[in-house]
C-alpha cells in the first residue's frame, strides 16, 4: 500500500438494542505530533483501497488522513447504502476522530469526492467549527445529475428519485472554508456544477477548475497547483 504505514479501524453502528454493523476504515497517522487531520469521504462505486493513491497526497502534506467505506462499500458490512445511512457513516467517522483520536475539532479538515460531496457538506453543516471542507468533482443535486444527463427523460423523475442529496440548498449554511475543485473535462459531472455551489457558497471559498482534467485524474493533471490549493485552505501554504 504505497509502503504508508496505517492502522485498520473498525468502527461500531448500533442498529438495534441486539444489533450492530462495523464500518471499515484505514487511518494514516502523520508522523508529527498535534498534526492535521482529514476525514476522506470517497465517491461513488469505489471503496477505500482504489482512494489510497489519492489520501497518500494529503499524507504527504503532513495530514492524519481517515478513510472509510460506507457500509454497503468495500468490507463494511450493512446493506446496500441510502442518503440517511451515508450520512450517519460519515457523523461517526468524524466521531471517531474527536472522542476516540482526541482530534480538535479546529485540526480536521473534511475531504469528499464526487457523491461523497454530498456527504462531507452534510457533514460541515452539522459540524461548522471543522477547519475547513475541500469537495472535489461533486454536483449541485441527484436531479440536476439525471436532468443533465437526459436519464430517464420520460419518466417523472421528482417522483422517482428517493436520493436527493441536495447539496446546492445546504452549501449557503457553511461556516467554514471551503475550496471546489473540478476538471473542466468532466462527462461524469459537469464542471459548472461546482461553479454553482461555489456562487452559492458564502466566503471565504476559492474555486479550482483544472483544463483538461476529467472526474477522476484532477490531483494528476493540476499537479503542482492541486497541492498548492489544499495548503492554501489548510493554512499551509
Amino acid at each position: 500500500m504505497l509502503n504508508l504505514h496505517y492502522e485498520e479501524v473498525w468502527l461500531l453502528v448500533q442498529i438495534k438494542s441486539y444489533q450492530v454493523e462495523y464500518i471499515h476504515g484505514w487511518w494514516l497517522r502523520a508522523n508529527q505530533s498535534n498534526g492535521k487531520a482529514i476525514l476522506y469521504l470517497h465517491g461513488n462505486g469505489i471503496n477505500i483501497g482504489a482512494n489510497i493513491t489519492h489520501a497518500s497526497r494529503f499524507y504527504q502534506l503532513r495530514f492524519s488522513v481517515l478513510l472509510i467505506d460506507y457500509r454497503g462499500y468495500g468490507r463494511s458490512q450493512g446493506r446496500f447504502p441510502n442518503e440517511k445511512r451515508v450520512c450517519e457513516d460519515a457523523a461517526i467517522a468524524w466521531n471517531y476522530l474527536v472522542q476516540q483520536l482526541k482530534i480538535a475539532l479546529s485540526q480536521i479538515f473534511i475531504y469528499s469526492l464526487s457523491l461523497g460531496g454530498a456527504i462531507a457538506i452534510y457533514l460541515a453543516i452539522k459540524q461548522p467549527n471543522a477547519a475547513g471542507l475541500i469537495v472535489e468533482s461533486s454536483f449541485t443535486s441527484i436531479q440536476q445529475v439525471v436532468a443533465h444527463r437526459n436519464i430517464f427523460r420520460m419518466l417523472p423523475v421528482d417522483l422517482i428519485l428517493t436520493q436527493r442529496f441536495n447539496s446546492i440548498q445546504k452549501v449557503p449554511q457553511l461556516k467554514m472554508p471551503v475550496l471546489f475543485i473540478h476538471g473542466v473535462s468532466d462527462i461524469t459531472i459537469p464542471a459548472f456544477m461546482s461553479e454553482e455551489l461555489y456562487t452559492t457558497a458564502p466566503e471565504p471559498k476559492k474555486l479550482l477548475l483544472v483544463p483538461d482534467a476529467g472526474h477522476n485524474n484532477v490531483a494528476e493533471v493540476a499537479s503542482v497547483e492541486y497541492l498548492q490549493a489544499v495548503a492554501a485552505v489548510s493554512g499551509r501554504g
